[in-house]
């Protein structure tokens, strides 16, 4: 059965991107119901509009109603109707609303080998730590920060001359190849 995947995103949609050419290659039987964004600028949402996806802007207005918002952004996916949730490059975290709807089946891609390096800046973490290795991870989402249980990871070796750009684009290299394997590999309620 083909899965139904909805893809919150922030900006370029290079993961989503990944996702697209793997379904259009035929590596994965899926489908991406709609493209969700809480930027109206984001790029990822013009990628989506190009290839006929539907692509939803939902903007957390500064000062807004953070409930209401999540309340809101529950509302726009559930009308999908996805089997699968991939937050890929969403910088927002999703509420109680959003996952008492989807927890369970929300996986998010994050620039590091959690547990460690949680939060926005995993690549730059790493290199402060001076660790030799990180790399990506997908995990479900749940309500914590990157605490989620860990589905997938892949290592990514720190170069001596890397910086925060150099050792994130490497890392992103094997965060699509994971988002991609966890979409394929999709079981409700098995992942």
């Amino acid at each position: 059965m083909t899965t139904r995947v909805v893809v919150l995103l922030s900006g370029s949609g290079t993961l989503c991107q990944a996702l697209f050419d793997a379904i259009d290659a035929g590596g994965v039987d899926a489908e991406v119901v709609a493209v969700v964004s809480d930027r109206s600028d984001a790029q990822g949402l013009d990628r989506a509009a190009a290839r006929g996806v539907p692509a939803v802007a939902h903007p957390l207005e500064r000062g807004g109603d953070r409930a209401a918002w999540d309340s809101e952004l529950t509302d726009i996916v559930a009308g999908f109707e996805p089997d699968l949730v991939a937050s890929a490059g969403f910088m927002k975290l999703l509420g109680p609303a959003f996952l008492e709807r989807f927890g369970g089946r929300t996986i998010n891609t994050h620039p590091a080998l959690l547990p460690s390096f949680p939060g926005m800046h995993g690549p730059r973490d790493a290199l402060l730590a001076g660790v030799k290795v990180t790399g990506a991870t997908v995990f479900l989402v749940d309500a914590g920060v990157d605490t989620g249980r860990i589905l997938l990871q892949g290592a990514v070796d720190v170069l001596p001359d890397d910086d925060v750009a150099s050792l994130h684009e490497r890392i992103k290299v094997v965060e699509r190849r994971l988002l991609i394997q966890a979409v394929a590999e999709w079981k409700e309620g098995n992942p």
